[in-house]
């Protein structure tokens, strides 16, 4: 299963879009590594999803076979394997006025 459906399947992101939005602005990463939304997903796999001032570290536990799962089977999909929250960035000089 494509990447970007997984996510929308496991009810991760809310819709197939805003996870090739993720994916393109590299904020999802598949065992460690960067990953396309058209990467194929499977059982066993680690991923990693950086929202704002948080990393969230997933483990792939199935892969469904359809695109629509109930939310019952959707939590049992993937594995918190962690959490943790990234510091903030701190602008050194002020905005610019317009």
């Amino acid at each position: 299963m494509r990447l970007d459906l997984f996510l929308k399947v496991s009810r991760l992101i809310p819709r197939r879009s805003l996870a090739q939005e993720f994916c393109d602005a590299d904020l999802i990463k598949v065992n460690g590594q960067k990953a396309k939304s058209s990467k194929e997903i499977k059982a066993g796999d680690e991923l990693e999803i950086k929202r704002r001032n948080r990393l969230t570290t997933l483990k792939v536990l199935s892969v469904p076979d359809k695109k629509q799962v109930s939310k019952e089977a959707a939590a049992n999909l993937i594995e918190v394997v962690g959490e943790e929250t990234l510091k903030r960035r701190v602008r050194l000089t002020p905005p610019a006025k317009t």
